[in-house]
């Protein structure tokens, strides 16, 4: 009898531990896209938001004309699915459910068409076209129904689609809490009404706001906005946005992440500095989202050894990674090839490049490109190495490297140790004495 009830004991474990397997393995939601064959070899990403950082849930597999995402997290938000191939993007919300959507491209290969069978989705988009009338057209049709009189019937007709533009059906979002959410705080992330607001309604906002901020893609938005209407005091405004968020909360730690990285990009150091000590001296536990920002500026310090990356689609180089290049000092520099100001600064480097090369001085460009085809079409015209993971913003440059623009520069003595953060390159060839 011992046997049977050890055995029948064991027996329910197995079972137990079964069940709980599968609700581990077992995927919250899938995602289903309906690809043209030009896609069916493409490398497909799904991310979700925390914030303005991109977040990877999933890769897709592929089969036939159908490209699969598996979402084993709970995530109810905003979501993108990026196709590297056409170098292009869809966005959708997600409810925790299933979503399928079909794709089309253009003649040249972009995508075309979005056609989502959720009704989820089918209003998102629906929503994204009234606001892109709302911001083009509104306001040529109020200007041109003043040349009319309000007995023509042209009049009457513009006024019909004025009133029809102006309003939205917010009933149609009740049954859809995350786009009620989102219909109702766009003003705050909309820089045409940020006159309507003051410092303090975005501070209510932050501090009130329910569990869809960090996903919604309104937040880093919202905080320029915020910024902007306190001009006059900066500083003042974001210490009473920290006391109302509570620092020792996720948010508030997302909240002084977004910031600090805003300040870094807009060249507001005094702010930057200011507030990254604040995050390095929190004695409480840090979210992941401050933690990679701490990470990221310390990485990136001066006298700091700069983090190694192994190469990948390398051009003019047989080294394997960043340290693997051997030069008295390297110009490490962060661009893509849609990026105006590279355009305007990278030509200077390549007309001093021969002078750096006699000083045993290296250049290793780290390209943002999504695109391949177009990394390697400018890259073969520069003579210095360069490599690219061919994702944009989506590599893992910006995180490792904290690059929020381009282009950025980093001058490396034959460590790799960070000896100079030059703004432009007139600033590295000042530095390098290259003249």
């Amino acid at each position: 009898m011992v046997g049977f009830f050890y055995f029948y004991s064991m027996k329910k474990i197995l079972v137990a531990g079964s069940i709980l397997w599968s609700a581990v393995t077992f995927a919250q939601f899938n995602v289903k896209v309906t690809i043209p064959a030009y896609l069916s070899d493409s490398d497909v990403y799904l991310y979700g938001f925390n914030g303005s950082k991109e977040i990877l849930y999933s890769k897709a597999k592929i089969s036939g004309n159908t490209a699969t995402f598996k979402v084993d997290k709970k995530y109810i938000g905003m979501m993108r699915a990026f196709f590297q191939k056409a170098n292009s993007s869809v966005n959708m919300v997600s409810e925790n459910k299933d979503i399928n959507f079909k794709i089309d491209l253009d003649s040249k290969n972009k995508i075309s068409n979005v056609t989502f069978d959720d009704q989820t989705n089918q209003l998102f988009s629906n929503e994204v076209e009234v606001q892109k009338k709302q911001e083009l057209i509104l306001p040529a049709l109020i200007q041109i129904k003043d040349y009319y009189k309000p007995s023509d019937a042209f009049y009457k007709s513009l006024d019909s689609e004025i009133t029809l533009l102006s309003k939205s059906d917010t009933a149609l979002y009740e049954a859809h809490p995350f786009l009620d959410y989102y219909q109702k705080n766009q003003k705050y992330s909309n820089q045409e009404k940020v006159a309507e607001l003051k410092p303090e309604d975005f501070i209510n906002f932050y501090s009130k706001s329910g569990e869809y901020l960090e996903t919604s893609t309104i937040l880093k938005p919202s905080l320029i906005n915020f910024l902007n209407v306190s001009k006059s005091n900066v500083e003042g405004s974001v210490d009473k946005l920290l006391d109302a968020v509570n620092l020792e909360t996720p948010r508030g730690q997302t909240i002084l992440s977004e910031l600090i990285e805003i300040f870094n990009t807009y060249g507001m150091d005094k702010l930057k500095d200011k507030y990254l000590a604040q995050a390095n001296n929190l004695k409480c536990t840090i979210n992941d989202r401050l933690s990679s920002t701490i990470k990221a500026n310390k990485n990136t310090e001066i006298g700091a050894k700069m983090p190694n990356n192994n190469f990948e689609n390398a051009i003019h180089t047989k080294a394997k990674s960043l340290y693997d290049v051997k030069a008295s000092k390297k110009i490490v520099v962060f661009w893509s090839s849609t990026c105006s100001h590279c355009e305007a600064e990278l030509p200077k480097l390549l007309e001093k490049y021969d002078k750096l090369k006699a000083q045993n001085i290296e250049i290793v460009g780290f390209s943002l490109d999504s695109s391949l085809e177009e990394f390697k079409n400018k890259a073969n015209i520069f003579p210095w190495i360069n490599v690219s993971e061919g994702k944009g913003w989506y590599s893992s440059y910006g995180e490792t490297y904290n690059i929020n623009a381009t282009p950025t520069y980093f001058v490396l003595d034959a460590d790799n140790k960070i000896i100079s953060k030059p703004n432009h390159v007139a600033d590295v060839l000042d530095y390098l004495k290259v003249n």
